[in-house]
């Protein structure tokens, strides 16, 4: 799975040296100077990391990260906030909205680099929790009145894309059991982010036991002939806060 990264920053230059840096690395990348064109490749695509300036037109960079926290294929992806200000209080509110690294500007091509170096076990466990295995295996989803059945197409531990009696409207919250084996369940719930007809729908696992989720990933790991289970990167920390990463361009 190629690493895709998201920029959204209203200063033309500012975009072009970021995807610059990351074509260099064979990163894909892309990067948007308008915010308000955001919101449909955020609910559609997943990204690996995000790259957000605070200050834009509306959305600002503080408001898109509180979007991005509230759920979605990107909910737990790491964001780097892009900020030529040291407002304390701009940047705390950036942290409590869920930001998790801060890149000052102006920046240069060291800086980018260093905070990929420094974001590279996140990315790379989140690349991994979204890691979609084809196998086929028997599912039930219900919803409200609303009771359906079919198979996976694919499974990850982010989600899973389906072919089922009745897709749901986009937005559904269900109840979905997987049938992995015979006399095994694995029950988790799912939010629809998109319906593809014929009763194809992708699906996001929310807010489901971690019980269930351990039984997934090890069903997933036994499919892929029994690789490593992923760990948890930890988050770098630099002055003592939030995964406050601090990186100042040369001036």
């Amino acid at each position: 799975m190629p690493t895709r990264v998201l920029v959204i920053d209203d200063d033309a230059s500012t975009c072009d040296l970021i995807e610059q840096v990351l074509a260099a690395a064979d990163i894909e990348c892309l990067a948007l100077t308008r915010s308000d064109r955001a919101a449909q490749h955020l609910s559609t695509e997943k990204f690996h990391a995000i790259f957000l300036d605070v200050n834009m037109p509306p959305p600002d960079g503080i408001e898109l990260t509180r979007k991005i926290r509230s759920g979605g294929l990107n909910a737990s992806t790491p964001i780097m906030v892009i900020t030529g200000d040291d407002d304390r209080g701009l940047l705390k509110r950036a942290f409590a909205t869920g930001a998790n690294y801060l890149l000052y500007k102006p920046i240069d091509r060291q800086d980018v680099l260093q905070l990929l170096r420094a974001t590279q076990g996140s990315i790379e466990s989140e690349k991994r929790r979204f890691r979609r295995v084809k196998v086929r295996c028997r599912v039930s989803v219900s919803c409200g009145r609303t009771e359906a059945t079919g198979s996976t197409l694919d499974l990850s531990l982010g989600g899973m894309f389906v072919q089922v009696s009745q897709a749901l409207p986009i937005g559904s919250i269900a109840r979905v059991t997987i049938h992995p084996n015979a006399g095994q369940t694995i029950c988790v719930s799912g939010r629809v982010l998109r319906v593809a007809g014929d009763g194809r729908m992708g699906m996001q696992f929310e807010n489901s036991e971690t019980a269930e989720i351990k039984r997934l990933q090890d069903f997933l790991l036994s499919v892929l002939g029994g690789e490593s289970a992923p760990r948890k990167a930890p988050h770098p920390r630099s002055d003592g806060r939030n995964g406050e990463c601090r990186l100042r361009g040369n001036a």
